[in-house]
């Protein structure tokens, strides 16, 4: 059990005791209440439950109904699960570098990829960091091209180029994707995802396509799949939404400590936003081999967020076989994510950053 969901564990158990009893393991309750309440808090009319974040993207291409072959824009650096949605939907991907000292996608570089056959742009709000939205709106507000946020890494973050008090992540393109995998800012105890959008026309569609077509049973209006999140996972998430805010500003003040107390040339810390949620705190450094020696020395736990950008992965690399992105590449062979759970201690932080230090 994660240390911050201690707290809830005694409501948890409760409400998974309910659903055994009124055994509505599918489509139960809990998921309507989790909809309406996830829809809220991401300034949104609408919130879809479905099976994962790579569905989340994966079903929401296909309530754009895109032409087959049409091309989305996304980043050279995400999970292999925004690439992947691109390709499941029969359509064309495009890769976009991000940018040299910051891990979202290069919005001046977005200018030069667009074509006639451009029906989509994924933005991806990369360990929590929100895309800036105002530079985006300029290269696309005379065209139409629809915005996905892929916000898998940013529930609650916020991007606050365009308006005073904000855009909540999920609530700036034409449908927000969520994911709830265990790991994540507001996480699971098992696969999850959430689409928000604020069309009727879309929630519409979308309901029908993560239930295999129809909103009430044995009714099958479209083809659709099986991508439902079920009741227990749900429930679990209602409980932690009310803990997300707290999670994420303990997460800034970690981020805060860091970027405060490493110094070091050999070090290159990330340009985050005051928006930004962490939920990775990514460092970039040629001596990041050395580094994860060291803290597999003290037990310290640290991620690659990601050892390879998607151009490069077997599955695809095909696809890609004449492309480069640097800046992509350069994070992948150089970024470390430093540990970032809310309830570390100083003393842990102190000494992660002792170790940054000393290389």
């Amino acid at each position: 059990i994660y240390k911050q969901d201690k707290v809830r564990f005694n409501k948890n158990v409760s409400d998974f005791k309910k659903i055994l009893k009124k055994t509505n393991f599918i489509n139960g309750n809990f998921v309507f209440e989790f909809e309406k309440k996830f829809a809220k808090y991401c300034n949104t009319k609408y919130a879809v439950g479905c099976n994962s974040g790579s569905d989340a993207l994966f079903l929401s291409l296909k309530a754009l109904n895109l032409k087959k072959n049409s091309e989305v824009i996304i980043p050279a650096q995400t999970y292999c699960s925004t690439l992947f949605a691109v390709l499941r939907a029969n359509l064309k991907p495009v890769l976009v570098d991000i940018q040299e000292d910051n891990p979202t996608i290069e919005i001046k570089k977005i200018k030069k990829k667009i074509t006639k056959k451009t029906s989509a742009i994924i933005i991806v709000h990369l360990y929590g960091e929100c895309c800036n939205y105002k530079e985006l709106k300029k290269i696309t507000e005379s065209k139409k091209i629809y915005i996905i946020e892929d916000a898998a890494q940013a529930h609650g973050a916020k991007d606050f180029t365009l308006k005073k008090n904000g855009f909540k992540a999920g609530s700036m393109g034409s449908l927000g994707c969520f994911s709830f995998y265990p790991g994540k800012n507001l996480g699971a105890y098992g696969d999850g995802g959430a689409i928000t959008t604020n069309s009727k026309k879309l929630y519409l569609q979308l309901l029908k396509l993560r239930n295999l077509g129809g909103i009430k049973k044995y009714q099958h209006d479209i083809i659709g799949y099986n991508s439902r999140l079920d009741t227990i996972q749900a429930a679990i998430l209602i409980n932690k939404l009310e803990l997300l805010d707290t999670n994420n500003q303990k997460r800034s003040r970690i981020a805060k400590f860091y970027h405060n107390n490493i110094n070091n040339k050999a070090i290159k810390k990330l340009k985050y936003s005051r928006g930004c949620v962490y939920h990775q705190y990514v460092i970039l450094s040629k001596k990041e081999k050395k580094i994860r020696k060291l803290f597999e020395n003290e037990k310290i736990q640290y991620g690659k967020h990601y050892p390879q950008p998607i151009h490069k992965l077997n599955a695809v690399k095909n696809i890609f076989k004449n492309e480069s992105f640097p800046n992509a590449e350069n994070f992948s062979n150089y970024g470390l994510s430093l540990p970032i759970d809310p309830n570390l201690k100083k003393k842990e932080l102190v000494k992660i950053c002792n170790i940054l230090n000393s290389i």
